[in-house]
């Protein structure tokens, strides 16, 4: 579509090439999954001589080897601990709710980024460059940050072929506003026909809206949270916290079966109010995570580790060695393939 729609707009012309035309759509690494790319970006790239780049393929196997990690060891080793507190979330306590939702966070985010990796990585062996889909967007400071930083692929795609066409922000407040409303439900219903995934996208929507009516939405566009430090202010851990909390509870609705069992889970969440009394093990699965990517919050593409090579290598043996002790214990499909 994007293809069509740019060559009509004059953004691009159309090829003559079947064979470089038919290599962009059935480009392998992307197709299931993504990055969502466009001609415009990689038609060119295909059309084009290519020469082997070492450094080029380096970066590429080191995105493989931290997306393997991402699947294999977080995502497959949270996978049954949130689907057994979702599918039987009615003998849980609430605080072990509490964690089956945060599990779900951390192996949806996991298990979709750890693909987008593997396949801007295995790209990159062929010597294609693709966008990036995800910059850590649980660091994220409010709901326009996290937009900005998930699955941004899917996300500038509709801003650019929905949103634009649509009017955008050019018709007033309140046509922007019906326009926002209209690209979350859409972004919801993308995922599938069931009301759980709309009500996740009419969730973001209302999340979304008071900050693009106070002009809030872009206030954190080209920085990462403790820009130029090592922890974050009191202000932006505030910040992370709550948008972290809303992100969290529109998950329940996306993870669940209907919508009645989504309010069910929330309400549990919040009456039964008490430390978590099992699925404990997970946590550590978490924290591991969470303080890496703390460390990797500079460049999502793995570019500048560390300027120290012991370091560098340490971290790549930690990966190797946590994959292969992870691979195949838990074998779960990647979640974005069926949508």
């Amino acid at each position: 579509m994007s293809y069509t729609i740019d060559i009509y707009r004059k953004n691009l012309k159309a090829t003559s090439d079947f064979i470089g035309f038919a290599s962009f759509v059935a480009f392998f690494p992307q197709l299931v999954a993504g990055p969502i790319e466009r001609a415009t970006n990689l038609l060119p790239q295909i059309l084009n001589k290519r020469k082997f780049d070492y450094k080029q393929s380096v970066q590429g196997l080191r995105l493989i080897l931290y997306g393997m990690f991402k699947k294999v060891v977080i995502a497959d080793s949270l996978a049954p601990r949130a689907n057994d507190i979702f599918a039987n979330y009615q003998d849980y306590d609430g605080g072990t709710l509490w964690l089956g939702a945060i599990y779900f966070s951390f192996q949806i985010y996991c298990d979709f980024s750890g693909y987008s990796d593997i396949a801007i990585g295995t790209s990159k062996l062929f010597g294609f460059e693709l966008m990036s889909n995800f910059k850590f967007p649980y660091f994220s400071r409010n709901i326009g940050e996290f937009w900005r930083r998930w699955h941004i692929s899917l996300s500038t795609w509709f801003r650019d072929y929905l949103y634009i066409p649509l009017g955008g922000s050019k018709g007033g407040k309140w046509q922007s506003l019906k326009n926002i409303f209209i690209i979350f439900l859409v972004s919801g219903f993308w995922h599938g026909a069931n009301w759980t995934f709309l009500m996740w996208g009419f969730i973001h929507a209302l999340l979304y809206v008071p900050l693009f009516y106070f002009d809030l939405n872009r206030k954190y566009v080209g920085g990462i949270v403790a820009q130029n430090k090592f922890l974050p202010s009191i202000k932006e851990f505030i910040e992370i916290g709550v948008t972290y909390f809303f992100v969290v509870i529109a998950w329940v609705f996306f993870r669940s079966d209907t919508i009645s069992n989504a309010f069910l889970y929330i309400k549990k969440m919040f009456v039964e109010i008490q430390l978590p009394s099992s699925k404990l093990q997970g946590v550590g699965y978490c924290l591991v995570f969470i303080i890496i990517e703390w460390f990797l919050r500079k460049d999502e593409r793995l570019s500048t580790i560390s300027k120290y090579k012991i370091v560098r290598i340490l971290f790549y043996i930690f990966l190797l060695f946590h994959v292969v002790q992870y691979f195949g214990v838990v074998q779960t499909d990647f979640i974005y393939f069926q949508f």
